[in-house]
């Protein structure tokens, strides 16, 4: 056989080696149910981790825990719920969450109310908060500055305290409603969920800006106020009035954001896929090279915005970045560098002591002496849902255990801490899921 021949047998042999591991890739993908787009995380697998269960409790104890928070937190003792009834109106029963140091009610924590309520399949709670924030946050005339969007700030007769919107407050709310319409199925008006989802999205990123007085209290002031995203960064702004040229890394959410690229308005999935990507890529460069800790504000290129002791430093906004990055590694599995960030963050706090490690730093670790200092079981939960996406096991259980042995929070804190705590607790337990469409 001369060179010719062996050459076009070798040819031969190697495209059909090739194509063999072609089609069995493509028959092995198929057969699990995975796309490649899909990543590797729960959405793909449909499997949810439940660290607790991995450090040795039981599934019976790690439930008994989860309710235990939920009825002392949404329960009916004033001094230790922030969930508090407030009669009804034509849609029904009207229910608001207290942020009970400010004795206010805010976007926040409506929104994180719904979330909550609707992966423990509470659904009377969920409608109660959803049918107050409706009724009195949300801005339904079209002359209005904030028309579709919801007031961030009220007080607890449903007066506002500022009519300007908080962009986490529509993301946490989208996503909630779009995860009720899955679960629950959808209802009449504003039951029906997956419309008034489809909508909050489209004006997220796409309303136009409108100008004129916005109210609060006894301040009203002349504000323009447009869409809430930054389409060039593809990044959630802080805010979407004149302090639109900047964001919030802990409004990052690329998790919800995957899901919107599948689920939400079709002309804009691919808007929140290029968000996807722009989130995590974000998380990289705001994160400390040596703290893992990141900024209360950023600029779009993930630098401080702010002074470096007050909201360009590791604030009370601060603590959520970590669970937001760590989730999108537990339901996508798409960026391994969130892995990386884990395990730096986790490095700093066990380096502070893990059971008494402050809650304000400015990004390269010292400690600022500011109000509301301490050792905080907010940032507790945080730090354990950091544990999804840690590398170093060992480490990672001890943070785990802390949110373990963690009581529930009373007093003046409880609000912002105690929702944190929840949430991490059913983030930790693999209960805070993506609920698909029927």
């Amino acid at each position: 056989m001369n060179s010719k021949q062996n050459y076009k047998k070798v040819l031969l042999s190697v495209t059909f080696t090739l194509t063999l591991a072609f089609y069995f890739t493509i028959c092995s993908g198929a057969a699990a149910g995975l796309k490649t787009e899909d990543g590797s995380g729960a959405y793909a697998s449909g499997k949810y981790r439940n660290l607790f269960v991995e450090a040795g409790h039981s599934e019976h104890e790690v439930q008994a825990k989860i309710n235990a928070a939920f009825q002392q937190l949404f329960g009916p003792d004033p001094n230790k719920t922030f969930y508090f009834p407030a009669g009804s109106n034509e849609n029904g029963p009207l229910g608001y969450v207290c942020a009970i140091y400010e004795n206010d009610v805010r976007s926040e924590g409506m929104s994180y109310g719904m979330m909550i309520t609707v992966q423990m399949d509470k659904k009377a709670e969920f409608d109660a908060i959803w049918n107050w924030s409706k009724t009195y946050m949300y801005h339904d005339d079209p002359n209005h500055p904030t028309y579709g969007f919801f007031s961030w700030q009220m007080r607890r007769d449903g007066t506002a305290m500022s009519e300007l919107p908080a962009p986490d407050g529509e993301e946490y709310f989208a996503m909630a409603l779009y995860f009720a319409a899955n679960r629950w199925g959808n209802g009449k008006g504003i039951y029906n969920y997956k419309a008034h989802a489809d909508r909050l999205l489209t004006d997220m990123v796409h309303r136009q800006q409108i100008t004129g007085s916005v109210g609060g209290g006894r301040f009203t002031m002349k504000q323009t106020v447009g869409k809430e995203v930054n389409v060039e960064h593809a990044m959630i702004l802080f805010s979407p009035d004149s302090r639109n040229n900047m964001t919030d890394p802990s409004y990052h959410l690329p998790a919800f954001y995957e899901l919107w690229s599948r689920w939400g308005p079709e002309n804009d999935r691919a808007f929140w896929a290029r968000a996807a990507q722009a989130s995590r890529d974000l998380f990289q460069r705001t994160v400390h090279p040596r703290t893992g800790l990141n900024p209360a504000y950023a600029n779009f290129d993930g630098t401080p915005y702010g002074g470096a002791r007050g909201q360009g430093a590791f604030r009370l906004d601060s603590w959520r970045t970590a669970s937001n990055w760590s989730v999108d590694w537990s339901w996508w599995a798409k960026d391994p560098r969130e892995q990386e960030i884990s395990d730096r963050l986790q490095a700093f706090f066990e380096s502070q002591g893990i059971d008494n490690y402050a809650n304000q730093f400015t990004l390269d670790g010292t400690v600022l002496n500011v109000p509301r200092q301490g050792h905080s079981i907010g940032l507790v939960g945080t730090n354990a849902a950091a544990s999804l996406a840690a590398t170093n096991t060992e480490r990672a259980k001890k943070f785990v255990e802390a949110l373990w042995n963690a009581e529930i929070p009373t007093g003046p804190e409880r609000y912002y801490d105690g929702a944190l705590y929840l949430m991490s607790l059913l983030h930790c337990s693999g209960q805070f899921r993506i609920w698909n469409p029927r």
